[in-house]
């Protein structure tokens, strides 16, 4: 059973009575149809209102639903014959960015993505989806790799930001981020990249720097967390859903402001309701993208993404300095 959020209780609740009248009707041979169809009819539109009015908090909670698809969950419906390559030649095997090669329709493309656990365990092992600089070590011999051998790559972005642990300190966590940024910006293979979860902080932009950025409708993607946010602003956790309405963190609001390209329609309240056909949105999405992108040469392509992230923001020189405006 997929589990229920806060602002889907109202409609939890009608599930339930709708269940109730039918177990009802099979043990004492009372007919309930018109009832029962009546409260369906009510349920249907309780539930597009419901999805179709979503605010920024609850897209934030759907994307931390613990059912929401992962990478090696939409691995095997968008991939065939994927290998999965491990290590980062200096210091270990990171399992919180899973990387590899695989085909798409026919293509050879390398695939990386952040990895979340399902429960306590796989969790610990995983890292909680939080990489290590060596993770992120991997992910760009991953890409040096594609970029000799001419295969586009594929991110997937779904984590709560990079390590901030002592150790991963210790290993150059802040160079290895940013050493993926610049390698990312000038790598000359088609780059695509999706938000498939949460995408925090650099954690998640240094997988994020790409010719194409989508993301899915109930994904967020920023700088910081709404919780984080609300620490430094109001000094208060408690008001994230205050910060994740001012933020512009969700996916409508960063395609207005032009920081993604395309919004995945997930579908109806959530891809944990059906991972199979919004693997099948995700598909559709990444071979118009591959095609596009593949009529670029190798200068083209970098030239893109550099015009593309420079056109993010505005700014302005003030007594010799850059200001944003």
């Amino acid at each position: 059973m997929v589990g229920e959020l806060e602002f889907e209780r109202p409609i939890t609740e009608l599930k339930k009575k709708i269940a109730e009248l039918k177990s009802f009707m099979q043990e004492k041979g009372i007919d309930l149809t018109d009832e029962i169809s009546s409260l369906e009819e009510r349920l249907s539109a309780l539930q597009n209102d419901t999805y179709e009015n979503m605010t920024p908090w609850d897209r934030v909670l759907v994307a931390r639903h613990p059912e929401r698809p992962t990478t090696l969950d939409y691995i095997p419906s968008l991939f065939t014959d994927f290998i999965e390559l491990h290590g980062d030649r200096l210091f270990g095997e990171d399992e919180a960015i899973v990387g590899g090669i695989g085909m798409f329709h026919g293509q050879p493309v390398t695939v990386i993505g952040q990895q979340r656990g399902r429960d306590t365990k796989e969790n610990i092992r995983r890292n909680f989806g939080m990489p290590h600089p060596e993770g992120y070590r991997k992910a760009l011999r991953l890409m040096k790799q594609a970029e000799k051998f001419s295969r586009p790559v594929i991110c997937l972005l779904d984590t709560k930001g990079a390590f901030p642990g002592k150790s991963a300190e210790e290993r150059g966590q802040s160079e290895a981020i940013a050493r993926n940024l610049i390698e990312m910006a000038g790598l000359t293979v088609p780059i695509i990249c999706i938000i498939i979860g949460e995408g925090a902080s650099g954690g998640a932009l240094a997988l994020g720097v790409g010719n194409h950025v989508h993301m899915l409708e109930n994904s967020w993607y920023s700088v910081i967390s709404p919780e984080g946010a609300a620490s430094i602003l109001w000094k208060d956790s408690t008001k994230a859903k205050l910060a994740a309405e001012s933020m512009k963190i969700t996916a409508p609001d960063l395609k207005k402001l032009g920081v993604i390209d395309e919004v995945i329609e997930e579908v109806k309240g959530g891809a944990h309701h059906d991972s199979a056909e919004q693997a099948r949105r995700i598909d559709a999405v990444l071979q118009q993208s591959l095609a596009d992108l593949q009529k670029m040469s190798e200068e083209e392509l970098v030239e893109q993404r550099y015009e593309k992230y420079k056109k993010m923001g505005q700014f302005t020189f003030v007594n010799g300095s850059i200001a944003m405006k």
